[in-house]
C-alpha cells in the first residue's frame, strides 16, 4: 500500500482533534522524505487537551496545547502545516534530509514556505538535537529543484568548492537563454547538474537534453552531469569530477572568485 493509501485506510479512526504530522503531513504534501530504502511512518498527532492515538502501527504523538493550523491534504485528509511538520521532523531526520525538505519548502510552485516562517517557528517552539533545525536552515536555498541537487550541493561544500548559484540561467553570446542549471559557477563557466535518467527511455526527451547539453558546451560552458553513481562511496566521484571541471577553468582551492 502507498502512504495514501495506509492514511486513507487509517483516516476513518481518527478522533476530533487528530491528524496526520510529522514526516506523515510532509510526505502527503509531496515534500521530500529521506530517500529509499527509508519508509515513513504514519503518525497522528493531537493538540493537548486532547488526546494521541494509541494504535498499533500508527505512531501517536500529544503536542503543547497550540492552536492548530491543519491543512487539507490528498482526498481532505487533515495534514498539519507543513511548517510545524518540517520541524517536528527534526527530532527523526538526519541533517541533510532536513536541508532537502526546507529547500522543498521554499522552492514549492506555487512556495510553501518562506525562510523567515521557519526561523519563527523555531524561535517559537523551540531547537532540537543539538540545534540540528538552525543548522538545516542556515543551508536551506530557495529554487532548488530536488532533493538530490540539494545533497549535491550539501557534498560540494563540504568538499571545499566554491559556493555555486542554485539554479542559475544561462545565455549565449547574442543574450539568449540557453539553459537553467542547476549549479552554476559563473566565474568558471562550470556547469554541474544532477542527471536523473527518468527520461532515459524517451527518446524524444534524450533527443531534447542532448541539444541541451551541445548548446551549453557551444556556449563555452564545461557541463558536468551527475549521475545516481556518483553519489557512492561518499559522492567522492561527484565531488572529483566537479573539481576536476573547476581546476580546469583555473580554480585552484582557496579561491572564491576568479582572480583574472
Amino acid at each position: 500500500m502507498t502512504l495514501v493509501e495506509r492514511c486513507l485506510a487509517y483516516a476513518p479512526r481518527l478522533k476530533p482533534g487528530q491528524f496526520f504530522s510529522h514526516e506523515t503531513a510532509l510526505a502527503l504534501l509531496g515534500i521530500s522524505t529521506p530517500e529509499w530504502p527509508y519508509t515513513p511512518g504514519i503518525h497522528v498527532s493531537a493538540y493537548r487537551p486532547a488526546r494521541e492515538p494509541r494504535t498499533r502501527g500508527v505512531i501517536g504523538h500529544r503536542l503543547q496545547t497550540r492552536s492548530p493550523a491543519m491543512v487539507p491534504g490528498p482526498l481532505g485528509l487533515p495534514v498539519e502545516n507543513p511548517v510545524r511538520a518540517w520541524r517536528q521532523c527534526g527530532a527523526l531526520w538526519a541533517l541533510d534530509d532536513l536541508v532537502a525538505a526546507a529547500d522543498a519548502l521554499l522552492s514549492g510552485r506555487p512556495q510553501i514556505a518562506e525562510i523567515d516562517d521557519l526561523r519563527s517557528e523555531i524561535h517559537e517552539m523551540g531547537d532540537v538535537r543539538g540545534g540540528i533545525l538552525r543548522e538545516a536552515v542556515s543551508l536551506a536555498q530557495p529554487g532548488v529543484r530536488s532533493p538530490r541537487e540539494t545533497r549535491l550541493r550539501l557534498l560540494l561544500a563540504r568538499n571545499g568548492l566554491p559556493a555555486p548559484e542554485v539554479n542559475a540561467d544561462i545565455f549565449d553570446a547574442r543574450g539568449v537563454f540557453i539553459a537553467e542549471i542547476d549549479l552554476a559557477f559563473p566565474g568558471w563557466m562550470v556547469a554541474v547538474e544532477y542527471d536523473g535518467r527518468v527520461h532515459a527511455e524517451d527518446e524524444r526527451q534524450f533527443a531534447r537534453d542532448a541539444d541541451r547539453w551541445a548548446a551549453i558546451q557551444a556556449a563555452g560552458w564545461d557541463h558536468v552531469r551527475i549521475l545516481k553513481h556518483h553519489f557512492r562511496d561518499g559522492g567522492a566521484p561527484a565531488v572529483a569530477l566537479a573539481r576536476a571541471a573547476l581546476v580546469r577553468a583555473g580554480w585552484r582551492p582557496g579561491l572564491t572568485a576568479r582572480t583574472d
